[in-house]
């Protein structure tokens, strides 16, 4: 797993299923992914992890998640993009949003360059150190 794959969701370990609450857990997992994004956890753009990777993480069905997904999708919130995966769409719009933004932006520019991570990471390092 490249260290890109591991960061996708990485917001999410704080998601949990309660097996005591009347709450199905499909919408528990809808909540709890909403929850996340007003709390600015989770940003605008950010990768989820697919339905089998947080199903297996949250030890419910893989149906569960998916069903999650489609409601938050048709909710707006999130957005799949085929075999890219499901991305945050709808967030709190504030400077962590803009900031993440930006901060795609540049590394998808870096890489398309040719740029490997550790020198982005190097760059980056290197023009906070000149502000």
């Amino acid at each position: 797993m490249s260290p890109a794959d591991s960061a996708h969701g990485a917001g999410l370990g704080s998601l949990h299923i309660d097996a005591a609450s009347d709450r199905p857990p499909y919408e528990q997992v809808r909540v709890g992914i909403i929850d996340l994004i007003a709390d600015g956890t989770l940003l605008v753009g950010e990768r989820l992890p697919t339905v089998r990777a947080l199903a297996t993480q949250l030890g419910v069905a893989a149906n569960t998640v998916a069903r999650s997904y489609r409601e938050l999708e048709a909710a707006g919130v999130i957005e799949t993009r085929g075999r890219m995966g499901s991305f945050i769409k709808a967030g709190r719009n504030d400077a962590l949003d803009a900031g993440f933004a930006a901060a795609t932006t540049f590394v998808e520019t870096a890489r398309e360059l040719g740029l490997d991570d550790q020198v982005i990471v190097e760059m980056v390092t290197r023009a906070l150190g000149r502000t």
